[in-house]
């Protein structure tokens, strides 16, 4: 009897798990962007497929979640490729900054499941990339009350 009870808290264990959230944006891409959609796809089928052999149910019900995830940001993936002679800041680009303390940064525009700020990649959805959109080298963006000047623009 207790054995049917603790599979009963089990399966509401696994079906609390929820969904993971997306976006209400528009599913912007880069090329770069769409190819690791298609990596992670195949290693979630992968590991699906491991946790099937294994009748590992909560690995399972996990990795169905972020399938269906990762199938829904695959089916909206807008590839956007910025135009090679663009001189304002369009989304996959790289933007130079120089805030007001003269320090240097760089930032390249991508969609929201490929940006990584540790790595120089920042949502186009993110207030930093908002401020960016349509001002080319010498324009300033302002950006929680600080000024940054665009130095650099590149694709």
């Amino acid at each position: 009897m207790s054995r049917a009870f603790t599979r009963e808290d089990d399966n509401e264990a696994i079906a609390d798990i929820g969904e993971r959230p997306v976006s209400p944006h528009r599913n912007l891409v880069t090329e770069k962007g769409l190819a690791l959609i298609e990596k992670e796809l195949a290693r979630l089928r992968e590991e699906l497929g491991d946790a099937e052999r294994k009748s590992d149910r909560e690995h399972i019900a996990l990795v169905s979640r972020d399938l269906r995830y990762w199938t829904a940001r695959r089916e909206t993936a807008e590839v956007s490729v910025p135009e090679p002679d663009s001189d304002v800041v369009r989304f996959g680009m790289t933007v130079r900054l120089q805030g007001e303390d003269g320090k240097h940064h760089t930032w390249t525009i991508v969609g929201e499941d490929e940006a990584d700020a540790a790595h120089g990649t920042i949502s186009h959805v993110s207030p930093m990339a908002k401020a960016l959109f349509g001002k080319g080298v010498g324009d300033e963006a302002t950006v929680n009350g600080k000024i940054w000047e665009i130095v650099g623009v590149r694709v």
